[in-house]
């Protein structure tokens, strides 16, 4: 275990990844203990002010606190990108267990639907979801969660064929052990690398369409601190209060960076072939 951990620590990628995903998790979970101001409290008299020691990341265009609104933005936003991509990745690796190792029937129908969903860019797929539930954050979260479905369900079709065909598989159903019992003591343990990979890299996608689709006014809505929304609000003021802009588009890229690191990171040890 001690090999394995140092292994691990001597790649620069993961160290950096998790170290910036770790930092926006706690700002996610403990942000609200993390400030006294309130995100929603307005100064008109001082809108647009910059940075100061008062205030470290300056106002927006309604005198509020941007510093108080990045911390409690940052709960929405990995909220919205964890959740999404954890209901897609059950749903989608359901569905691949189903098609990869039952096959038959179940291969052509799970096969078919993804074929349809991928018909569909994943962003044009869940503007059209959130389009026809609403504009509010669940229905965003769904909506993206969505669009992850097939990614995963090919993903986990292809590597529970991969395990399918393992001679300890085999070995096991001659023993006349159950299908259920194979595929959770046997499938889902030996499918959890790339399965991992996969989420991270998509935990990214997802928080970047969730900016996408609120900077649009498809997502949260006013006067939610969301750091699309905030970009979406901040856009008339790029000449006057650059700050306004510059700093959820920066909060929004290191996170994504962050996230892409560590997935690379993660692939690379894990991926036999590299």
């Amino acid at each position: 275990m001690k090999k394995f951990m140092g292994s691990l620590m001597k790649h620069k990628g993961l160290i950096v990844g998790s170290f910036i995903v770790g930092l926006v998790l706690v700002i996610a979970v403990f942000g609200p203990y993390m400030t006294s101001r309130d995100p929603y409290q307005q100064r008109l008299a001082r809108a647009l002010e910059s940075p100061s020691l008062e205030f470290p990341l300056g106002l927006d265009s309604l005198g509020r606190d941007l510093t108080a609104r990045m911390i409690y933005g940052c709960r929405y936003s990995v909220a919205v990108g964890l959740f999404a991509v954890l209901g897609g990745a059950l749903v989608g690796s359901y569905l691949g267990i189903l098609a990869g190792y039952f096959g038959g029937l179940w291969d052509i129908l799970v096969g078919r639907l993804v074929d349809v969903m991928l018909a569909f860019p994943g962003l044009l797929l869940a503007l059209a979801v959130v389009s026809a539930l609403g504009s509010n954050l669940t229905n965003l979260t769904i909506a993206i969660g969505i669009s992850t479905i097939p990614g995963f369900a090919r993903l986990v079709r292809a590597s529970v064929l991969s395990v399918r065909s393992k001679e300890y598989v085999e070995a096991v159903e001659a023993q006349g052990a159950g299908n259920l019992r194979i595929v959770l003591k046997h499938v889902i343990p030996n499918i959890m690398a790339p399965l991992l990979v996969q989420i991270s890299f998509s935990i990214a996608g997802a928080i970047l369409a969730a900016s996408g689709l609120s900077f649009l006014g498809l997502g949260a809505q006013p006067p939610l601190p969301e750091w699309g929304l905030m970009l979406s609000q901040a856009r008339d003021y790029m000449r006057v209060a650059p700050h306004v802009v510059i700093i959820p588009g920066l909060a929004i890229v290191i996170v994504i960076v962050g996230l892409n690191v560590l997935g690379d990171a993660l692939r690379d040890r894990w991926d036999p072939k590299l």
